[in-house]
């Protein structure tokens, strides 16, 4: 008892001497260029909020159990106080990835915008000094309170419930129009630490440190031929982007990965090592230096094949090309193959490829009965932004049947001056024995209407396996709303596996999350879960209509929600041989008896 009060007694003389030490802004200050990065990487500012009566910011990390108890009760407080037009936000200021970041949001159930500190300005802007600290702003921006929320969860004990409210106070006082009676109140949390980072003992040059990373990490797509605004192939490609370079890497924006640490491993996944990151950061902040070119590892060659799946048995190309003008909005185009198949087609590999790739956003391809709508039910695969050609793993097909031909979905971009777009589909035969047939469960609904101004409208869909399957991965398909997805599969055993979290999605990166092959098995009775949420927000700066009200649509100012489960059956063994001249199983002798 004795040792628990001297702790408190000494926290409590660590926040007076905390306070004491930093030069923290009084209230009654009107805050200025306040800027942070938003779940989607964008810096932003308060501005952007529009306006509001009142601004609560919560100073919160990941790692500080107050703050993690606290963000229920401001998620429920934020609710009651929206249509009183009070703006909450959570604003992290350590060193936390915006992917986890965002995580935390949806892991937390609350809706208000989550925030990145951006060098610890906001922190220094508001005062705060420890988490979870509050501020709230009036209308024009002023400090009117700084301190706890309640006195129900404190360092050494908790109430059943707050007997005091100061920040509830203060926001009825702004909104009133009166004076805050208590302005400042001191918090229990967690101290901020602004991190100074040292210097290494040996300074990062290119040659020795950054090319190894950016021939591992970076130049699969920045090479010439892609579809990437620039090459990273030279010292000159490199250094002349390195702020750019280390922002992106601080951000954890680059390499691209979308989905959260917490759930599912995917042998597909992109990201740098900790060390890495702070490898490129270290170097482009300190001038970006060359070093001795004589010890930089030879530069990669990369195949100038045109089909990175190899040379297709089959190429089908759009009958006509396609004009996408300089600027604006280009809703979706559709084209039909010449293609027609005049038999089961079995194929293991298919790559959709544009003439002008700079223009094609994505595109789904799918089969469709000649003659009939094209179904989503239908779908084959699609080119993404940050995806890759599909290729299947040995043994595994898929099977496009008889009488159909290809139809492709497709969004286009603009660049500034009128383009053309063509684009071919290349199909590439098995090889081997084909065993398995690739499947998928499509979980959807379009029974959906997302309210206006709602910043995370829930959307849930599930589907029930019919018998015991193999997991080859996942793909989720979602429009500018799109705020977050989660994938589950609620087993028989009334046990529930969360498989993927992307908690902050993102329209233009829209990747594929594949298993390592055989590993993930899903028995006869398990159903496959789909919760997402769509931000209709203003906040949101890709909404095109925050006071829409939004159901399912083709054209991105609609939305979808689509997850899809690939997976084979296991019991099924097909043993075909492939015809490499058809795409068609060889037919077996049968015996005379």
């Amino acid at each position: 008892m004795i040792r628990t009060i001297i702790s408190l007694v000494l926290i409590s003389l660590a926040n007076s001497a905390l306070a004491k030490d930093i030069d923290r802004p009084s209230i009654g200050t009107k805050v200025n260029g306040l800027e942070f990065k938003d779940i989607r990487f964008l810096t932003r500012s308060l501005d952007e909020f529009g306006s509001k009566k009142a601004i609560v910011i919560v100073a919160v990390s990941p790692t500080c159990p107050i703050a993690q108890r606290y963000l229920p009760v401001l998620g429920a407080m934020e609710k009651n106080y929206r249509p009183r037009g009070v703006q909450f936000a959570a604003l992290y200021v350590g060193d936390d990835s915006i992917r986890e970041m965002a995580a935390d949001a949806i892991e937390s159930g609350v809706e208000f915008p989550f925030l990145r500190d951006i060098n610890h300005k906001c922190t220094s802007a508001l005062g705060f000094t420890r988490t979870p600290e509050v501020v709230v702003l009036d209308a024009d921006h002023t400090i009117r309170y700084r301190g706890r929320i309640d006195d129900q969860f404190r360092l050494g004990g908790d109430r059943a419930e707050a007997t005091q409210h100061p920040l509830r106070d203060a926001i009825e006082n702004v909104l009133a129009g009166k004076p805050v009676t208590l302005t400042e109140t001191p918090v229990d949390g967690c101290a901020i630490t602004r991190e100074e980072k040292s210097p290494g003992t040996v300074s990062p040059t290119y040659a020795e440190h950054i090319a190894p990373l950016i021939q591992k990490h970076c130049q699969d797509c920045h090479h010439r031929g892609t579809e990437t605004p620039f090459p990273l192939l030279t010292y000159r490609d490199v250094a002349s982007r390195a702020e750019m370079i280390a922002e992106v890497v601080d951000d954890r924006r680059m390499p691209p990965w979308y989905g959260s640490d917490r759930h599912g491993h995917f042998i597909n996944k992109r990201e740098l090592s900790e060390s890495e990151r702070e490898t490129i950061i270290e170097w482009a902040r300190a001038g970006a230096a060359k070093g001795d070119m004589n010890k930089a590892p030879k530069p990669r060659e990369f195949s100038t094949a045109r089909w990175h799946i190899g040379e297709p048995d089959i190429v089908t190309t759009m009958p006509i090309s396609h004009q996408v003008p300089a600027t604006g909005f280009v809703d979706y185009k559709y084209t039909i193959f010449p293609h027609i198949f005049t038999r089961d087609t079995w194929v293991q590999a298919i790559e959709i490829l544009p003439d002008n790739p700079r223009v094609v956003h994505h595109a789904n391809l799918a089969f469709v009965k000649f003659g009939e709508r094209p179904s989503e039910d239908n779908f084959i695969t699609g080119r993404v932004p940050g995806g890759d050609a599909m290729k299947l793993d040995s043994g595994v097909a898929f099977m496009i049947p008889k009488g159909c031909v290809l139809a492709l979905q497709i969004h286009y971009t603009t660049t500034g001056k009128p383009e053309t777009s063509k684009i071919s589909v290349g199909l590439r035969f098995p090889r081997e024995v084909v065993h398995k047939q690739l499947y998928h469960s499509r979980v959807d609904t379009g029974r959906f209407k997302i309210t206006p101004f709602s910043p995370a409208f829930p959307v849930i869909a599930s589907r029930k396996l019919a018998f015991d399957a193999t997991g080859v991965g996942l793909f989720t398909h979602m429009h500018v709303r799109g705020k977050d997805i989660l994938f589950a599969a609620k087993r028989p055993d009334g046990n529930t596996e969360k498989l993927l979290l992307i908690p902050n999605y993102s329209f233009d990166w829209q990747q594929s999350y594949r298993w390592e092959p055989g590993k993930m098995k899903f028995p006869k009775g398990t159903t496959f879960e789909v919760v997402a949420h769509f931000d209709n927000s203003e906040f949101n700066p890709f909404n095109p209509d925050p006071k829409a009200t939004v159901g399912w649509g083709d054209q991105t100012t609609s939305e979808m929600m689509i997850g899809f489960y690939f997976y084979t059956r296991d019991d099924e063994d097909l043993n075909l041989q492939i015809d490499l001249k058809t795409g068609a199983p060889i037919a077996k002798p049968t015996s005379k008896g």
